[in-house]
């Protein structure tokens, strides 16, 4: 008798779900918000409580409808094929968007050492164009060693961000902070909207424990509690960190500085503490951005073996890599670093940032709206119906504010990509329709 197979328990899932959302995002943060104020860190406090009902929702919704394809077949079953694509569609263009970001982001760390890399905006943009094909070309070799090496490089931001979060307090300046809380003189309630983007932008993976039902012990106890553990573990480091960070840097330098963490191991120890940090920084987007390149092409790849994209995207070399994908993925991508091309680095994070989060949220709300179904259809009643749709309304009205809160150039962008989707949609519906009768006309 075959040895049957070990499953995953919830801490190990927890774990899962906090690293998948402690990548790359969190590291130009503190820039980005620094330009608001350490009022901005009222907006985590939000995002975290809006991510976690989020999160339950996707769980549940996971725990009964195990097909794959994740968010965009759990829309399947609200709204049918068309919710399937566009769910899909805009996650996956979602991705691309962030993969500019997350370039950015490395940019920005290596402008430490060479300043001409952000010197003018055209310098940045053609840094960050020179980093997307680089990491795109990189994979044409297939997949093998790119998943390697991004488990490795995330620890070069989940360890200074760590210790930042834990010890970075020792450094910390009630002097500073306090000069920091309010330049701008923001009331309360726009210091929570603030920066409401940023911080959903380094939540985003929060779904990824409703991937993983099949693997673990108990589906429908663990992963519940592992979306709500790694989302809350993620949430205390994120705010741990990013209040730290503000009693040890003078807010003018950390809203200047293209490179925050390491500016703030620099004033902590030394100049070369500094630059070790910003060369792990370095290495941990990078290597981000070789999987996620990889992962783009090969979700595309995916959805052509499903007849739900066009099939261009389905073609692999003999290594397994998608490369007409990724090439096609390269020249998307850009595209949009050349339309947000900014005044400074953290302006075009910012604007991208935004974007990514728009077309990330309409697919949770399509998806989480469709939960009424998964449940109806699976069963389920009573109280634990009534306590997973109580939550699951509370994650789409955050939701909802997350787009407000985008602000309108975000939104609209969203919107048009929208409107590309469903032009797509348009020429691959007709492969899912039962041929009919002819129908003679006059």
């Amino acid at each position: 008798m075959a040895a049957q197979q070990k499953k995953m328990n919830v801490w190990q899932l927890t774990f899962i779900v906090a690293v998948n959302m402690m990548g790359s995002g969190i590291i130009m943060l503190p820039t980005n918000m620094a330009k608001v104020g350490a009022i901005s860190l009222l907006s985590w406090l939000v995002t975290a409580l809006g991510s976690m009902a989020m999160a339950w929702g996707f769980a549940q919704a996971g725990i009964y409808n195990q097909r794959p394809g994740g968010m965009a077949a759990y829309a399947e079953d609200g709204y049918g094929k068309a919710g399937y694509f566009q769910t899909f569609f805009l996650y996956f263009l979602s991705l691309a968007i962030a993969n500019v970001a997350v370039a950015i982001s490395a940019l920005g760390y290596l402008a430490g050492f060479f300043p001409a890399l952000t010197a003018t905006p055209i310098a940045t943009c053609v840094g960050v164009i020179a980093l997307l094909w680089l990491t795109t070309i990189a994979n044409f070799g297939g997949p093998k060693i790119t998943g390697r090496i991004g488990a490795v490089t995330v620890w070069g931001v989940i360890l200074p961000v760590g210790f930042m979060s834990f010890f970075g307090w020792f450094w910390f300046k009630e002097e500073t902070f306090a000069a920091a809380w309010n330049p701008n003189g923001l009331s309360l309630f726009e210091g929570m909207g603030s920066s409401i983007s940023l911080t959903l932008w380094a939540f985003l993976g929060f779904e990824s424990a409703s991937q993983n039902c099949s693997a673990v012990e108990n589906p429908k106890r663990d992963v519940p509690l592992a979306c709500l553990f790694g989302t809350l573990g993620a949430a205390v480091v994120y705010v741990l960190s990013t209040t730290a960070i503000q009693g040890v840097v003078p807010n003018a330098d950390l809203a200047a500085s293209t490179g925050s963490f390491g500016t703030a191991f620099a004033h902590m120890f030394n100049p070369t503490i500094g630059s070790i940090v910003m060369v792990l920084a370095v290495t941990a987007c990078v290597g981000s951005l070789l999987g996620w390149q990889f992962t783009l092409a090969s979700v595309a790849k995916d959805a052509a073996d499903t007849r739900m994209f066009p099939g261009i995207f389905g073609k692999v070399t003999a290594s397994g890599a998608p490369i007409i994908g990724m090439v096609i993925m390269g020249v998307v991508q850009t595209l949009l670093a050349l339309m947000t091309i900014s005044p400074d680095l953290s302006s075009q994070f910012g604007a991208l940032v935004n974007l990514a989060v728009v077309t990330n949220v309409v697919p949770y709300v399509i998806a989480l709206s469709a939960l009424n179904v998964i449940l109806r259809g699976a069963g389920v009643s009573g109280g634990g119906y009534a306590r997973t749709m109580t939550i699951a309304v509370v994650g789409l009205a955050y939701a909802v504010y997350a787009l407000y809160a985008a602000g309108n150039e975000a939104v609209m962008g969203g919107m048009l990509v929208m409107g590309l989707g469903w032009i797509v949609w348009a020429f691959m519906a007709p492969r899912f329709v039962t041929p009919r009768a002819a129908v003679r006309q006059a």
